[in-house]
């Protein structure tokens, strides 16, 4: 394929200015996106005697059961924070989250928030219309290497 002089030049160009940024890249420090793997177990919370309450492993559930879930997480490579997302199984009303940084979506996880400021259907959300939590790990926490979250939630 012959190019004439201008296309040539316009080819150069880019060419040229394609090599900087590649240049310029390679220069900078890369930064690996964390690596991160995630487990869960989920408990019922079980009366006893003396006003005492257990968590026990899930056998089965009835409606009405408070469970907890507890979420962790272990950073296998990579550097940095990272952001937690899990979804609320439709049988489970939300009721809670041991730390106080969590976000909540109300509408499959479109828009994220705190409980109490975000709206659906022209109403304050409330736990029952949770759908999805999040939690952002700072990346100090996440130089930790391990973490865990949890959360509760009563059965529909």
């Amino acid at each position: 394929m012959t190019l004439n002089r201008k296309h040539h030049s316009a080819a150069t160009r880019i060419g040229a200015a394609g090599l900087c940024a590649l240049a310029l890249a390679s220069a900078l420090p890369a930064v690996a996106q964390p690596n991160v793997a995630m487990d869960s177990a989920v408990f019922v919370e079980k009366a006893m005697p003396g006003n005492v309450r257990s968590l026990e492993p899930v056998s089965r559930l009835s409606r009405g059961d408070r469970v907890v879930t507890v979420v962790t997480w272990y950073r296998m490579g990579g550097g940095g924070g990272f952001i937690i997302t899990n979804p609320l199984p439709r049988a489970i009303s939300y009721e809670g989250s041991a730390r106080d940084d969590q976000e909540v979506s109300v509408d499959g996880g479109r828009n994220w928030g705190r409980l109490g400021e975000l709206r659906i259907a022209g109403r304050i959300a409330t736990p029952e219309d949770v759908t999805h939590m999040r939690w952002r790990i700072s990346p100090g926490n996440a130089a930790q290497g391990r973490g865990q979250i949890a959360y509760s939630g009563i059965v529909r």
